[in-house]
């Protein structure tokens, strides 16, 4: 039988979505249940069987299932991984808790940095040393590093090691030769190399990402080993793949070596699902607005491709604030992400003022609306009473919204606040539109960008619920909701590529390159690209090469396309007018007799993209469902016509105010829009604004 169906899964704070593809009968079935918080793995099993039952399609048709997951993100976050221990240079085990040597807040005697991954007496240092030029400086003392990898397993009862020494960038030998030492004498041992992990310039990032890789990687192989047995107890005999942070897929082998390229697999999804449909749309500059059931998160999309950094601070102590959490050097879509989501609880603080999140219900109990034992008002509760949400219709149906207790909650929070329930439901309505619409103005505010020269791409299940509102908050002109835009984190693991990114440290100048090295380097990375990704010739691997640089001198770099083809002596002026341009593009100047230089090499490469279609079939039926009364800022209460998304037809056009209602989300606009559906049978909303 032909196995042409294809599973996206992304497992949420508070919803499981799935998404199911068969490219054969060009059909795509969406499905979405609670999540599990104590057993992932069974709401991802019980949420595929339910879509292939309801689509009576056979598991053995079924040929790759594409998984994201914040089990890392939290594992980090609340401090629950393994028993970690560090073999580095004798002399250097106290770098994890000298990193930068700066305070995040230099006027708060009281902050504290994020605690060591690796406590101290978990860190052992061992004679030897690499100089930067990747020269040996003094042999590495074999001994010493069985005598600490006995000490730290026999002594301490590690579960994992890292293994991180000075210089490993520019040559791994004493880091290979000490995890094959290690292994010798404890072959299950899940050993970490900082050289495999991140080989790049900057110890404290490289060996703190080698120890966070460590400290995740046997919670990673235990989920995904059970993932893999639970999937096979119903039959699946495909292939699992698990999405990166920068946006590409990767294979379960991969992702048990490195889970710390995990880490933002999860909201990476939702970024590459809106460059895809930006694409269609033929839309340039977009907001990729996705908000859930814990967080929401905002990405610039541009020319079709979400923008990517390659560093991320995980576990911050204090959430806006850079330096209290562990920097990290991997590749990752350039995202916000704040506590705003539909379960976001709202609460009176020790002032006697309105909050609402970062605590979020989450699956379990859940907003009150749920049932399911909740008591706090949250988000999903204030929209249910503001008319944007159908208590009969949630989910379909599937599950009914508990409105009278919804109503007793938010009263007994207005009889603290000391205001009616009316101005409660505005109040969180108000407080949650601000402080999304806050993150994202310094989100483009750090890169440059004006919101108004953007779409709003809106998508989770509470996105579009408040998109009109963001957008008018932030003065963009137009907001674009996708078809099954409730399930766009796993629609967009299906149309991510299976790609490779990576990276070698070779600080230079400009005017000294050895381009025989750099070809070296950049043929090696090629050649594990094409292993990894089971190709052998080049005709359907896209790659693509940049170069972090910076001028002489200084401490940070940003990140330059390279000219396509071999490297060499003669393309030294495209890359010196390559560097001026982007520079002058981020800092608004340049420095006129500055030598650049280069730091690392990059390099990704990437097989196409599965070219996938939510646009469902309209109906016959009546597209108009009733009326509702539903309340806008700045128009008050007003009555509005309710409309089945799945009934309308492309080319179709509506005034404000109106509401779309869909199984998985619902989207309200006022009455200064017009909807438009596009070809693709996406909402496309005008609105009409004082910007210039």
């Amino acid at each position: 039988m032909n196995r042409t169906v294809r599973i996206g899964v992304d497992v949420g704070g508070t919803f499981t979505d799935i998404v199911l593809h068969d490219e054969a009968l060009g059909v795509t079935a969406i499905g979405k249940r609670l999540t599990t918080p104590e057993a992932p793995d069974r709401a991802i099993v019980e949420g595929i069987s339910q879509l292939l039952a309801d689509t009576g399609i056979a598991i053995d048709r079924v040929d790759s299932v594409v998984h994201g997951t914040t089990l890392i993100t939290n594992t980090v976050l609340e401090r629950t991984g393994a028993t970690v221990g560090l073999i580095t240079n004798e002399g250097f085990r106290d770098i994890l808790e000298m990193g930068r040597e700066i305070r995040f807040d230099v006027e708060d005697l009281h902050a504290r940095p994020a605690p060591a991954i690796v406590p101290r007496h978990l860190r052992h240092g061992v004679p030897g040393r690499m100089r930067a030029d990747g020269t040996e400086h003094k042999p590495l003392d074999e001994e010493a590093v069985l005598k600490a990898a006995r000490s730290l397993v026999h002594g301490s009862g590690i579960d994992a090691l890292a293994i991180a020494f000075l210089h490993s960038y520019a040559n791994p030998t004493h880091e290979i030769r000490a995890r094959d030492l290690v292994h010798e004498i404890f072959p299950d041992l899940l050993i970490t190399l900082s050289a495999d992990v991140a080989p790049e310039i900057r110890e404290y990032e490289r060996i703190n990402t080698a120890c966070v890789n460590a400290y995740v990687q046997p919670i990673v192989h235990g989920y995904l080993d059970q993932l893999e047995h639970e999937l096979a107890g119903i039959g699946f005999t495909g292939q699992l793949s698990i999405m990166l942070s920068g946006g590409g897929i990767t294979t379960i082998d991969q992702a048990k070596a490195f889970p710390v390229r995990l880490l933002e697999s999860g909201p990476a999804a939702g970024a590459i699902a809106a460059a895809f449909l930006a694409t269609a749309a033929h839309e340039p500059r977009v907001i990729s607005f996705d908000m859930g059931g814990t967080t929401a998160k905002m990405c610039l999309v541009e020319n079709g491709r979400p923008h990517i950094k390659h560093e991320f601070e995980a576990a911050r102590t204090e959430k806006f604030r850079p330096g209290s959490g562990l920097p990290l050097r991997m590749t990752v879509v350039d995202m916000i992400e704040i506590g705003a989501g539909g379960g976001s609880m709202a609460a009176v603080d020790d002032l006697g003022l309105l909050k609402v999140g970062p605590r979020s219900a989450g699956s379990a109990p859940g907003p009150v609306a749920y049932g399911r034992g909740g008591r706090q008002p949250t988000v999903t509760d204030s929209d249910l009473l503001a008319g944007y949400l159908d208590p009969d219709h949630f989910l379909g149906g599937d599950l009914a919204l508990t409105l009278p207790d919804v109503r007793r909650a938010v009263q007994a929070l207005a009889d603290r606040l000391g205001v009616d329930a009316s101005s409660a439901v505005v109040g969180i309505q108000d407080v949650v539109i601000g402080n999304m619409a806050a993150a994202t103005r310094m989100h483009l505010a750090e890169r440059g960008r004006d919101p108004r020269r953007y779409a709003l791409m809106a998508f989770g299940g509470a996105g579009p619920v408040h998109a009109y509102e963001l957008a008018k908050s932030l003065k963009i002109p137009r907001v674009i909701v996708p078809v099954g835009a409730g399930v766009m984190s796993a629609f967009g693991f299906l149309v991510a590529a299976p790609t490779v990114d990576d990276v070698r440290g070779y600080p230079v100048p400009l005017t000294a390159v050895d381009w025989n090295r750099v070809t070296t380097l950049y043929t090696d990375m090629e050649t594990r690209a094409r292993r990894l990704l089971q190709r052998s010739t080049t005709a359907d691997l896209a790659i693509t090469r940049t170069a972090d640089m910076r001028y002489v001198g200084q401490g940070f770099e940003i990140t330059v396309a390279l000219p396509d083809g071999m490297l060499g002596p003669g393309h030294e002026d495209d890359i010196r007018q390559a560097f001026v341009e982007t520079y002058r593009s981020v800092f608004g100047r340049t420095i006129r007799d500055g030598t650049p230089e280069f730091i690392n090499w990059r390099m990704s490469a990437r097989l196409p993209a599965t070219e996938v279609s939510l646009a469902y079939q309209p109906s016959r039926a009546v597209a108009a469902r009733g009326r509702r009364a539903v309340h806008f800022t700045g128009f008050g209460v007003l009555d509005v016509e309710v409309y089945d998304r799945y009934t309308l037809q492309p080319g179709m056009t509506f005034a404000g105010p109106v509401l779309f209602e869909e199984r998985e989300t619902s989207c309200a606009v006022g009455p200064d829009c017009t909807v438009t559906v596009d070809p693709h049978l996406n909402l496309v909303i005008d609105l009409i604004t004082d910007a210039p």
